[in-house]
């Protein structure tokens, strides 16, 4: 078993708590392991890894320290209060490797150049919520937590904006693994994709409290 990154001296009402969506996509990468150690260390070229809404830094630490040490990290939020906890968390638990990461505020991929990304992560704001909350102003506001929860209709309007770019924001060889909830209708989405042409796969469908996560791989054909 991996062992899990050490997350402490953290605000957590202002930056996202690592909770079981976060530790099933720690599970969906251990179980990955050997997939994407065969995809991305069969050549010279350094694998562009990047984690959409960083939250605390859990899931792309887990990644640098256990998957793939041999990448070029670009992680993004919205949020600046995650922006500098991330690399807090990945200089606690293997500062060593810290230059590879960088940590930048910004609303989804929206800085990043097209398709240079190998493998994209995404926990979205996943909860179905009447609307989304507006960017607040100062970064102590506490409406930086509804930003990493609430997706809007279905919860899948953030969501969407990501599916619907991924053509552009992947390599020609990218991967991305994506989180579902229940309510955001996965097995349709999945189907959506797959008629776009996408390769969808379930990597991991369980319970988790009242809820039911799935994380998806997507990859071209």
């Amino acid at each position: 078993m991996l062992p899990t990154p050490i997350i402490k001296d953290i605000d957590y009402d202002k930056v996202y708590e690592p909770s079981e969506d976060s530790f099933y996509l720690l599970d969906c990468f251990e179980d990955q392991q050997q997939y994407l150690e065969n995809k991305f260390t069969k050549n010279d070229k350094l694998p562009i890894i990047t984690e959409i809404g960083t939250g605390s830094g859990i899931v792309t630490t887990f990644i640098l320290q256990n998957i793939l040490p041999n990448a070029i990290y670009i992680t993004t939020d919205i949020n600046p209060n995650a922006c500098l906890t991330v690399k807090s968390t990945i200089k606690y638990n293997c500062k060593e490797k810290a230059y590879l990461v960088d940590s930048t505020q910004m609303d989804l991929t929206s800085s990043i150049r097209n398709n240079i990304i190998d493998l994209l992560i995404f926990n979205p704001p996943y909860v179905p919520a009447s609307d989304i909350p507006k960017i607040p102003q100062m970064d102590a506001d506490k409406t930086w937590l509804d930003l990493a929860l609430l997706g809007g209709e279905d919860g899948m309007i953030i969501t969407w904006k990501v599916l619907n770019n991924l053509e552009n924001i992947l390599s020609n060889d990218g991967v991305a693994y994506i989180l579902f909830c229940a309510r955001n209708k996965p097995d349709q989405v999945a189907d959506i994709m797959r008629n776009k042409g996408w390769k969808v796969d379930v990597i991991i469908n369980e319970k988790a409290g009242w809820e039911v996560l799935s994380i998806l791989r997507f990859n071209r054909h």
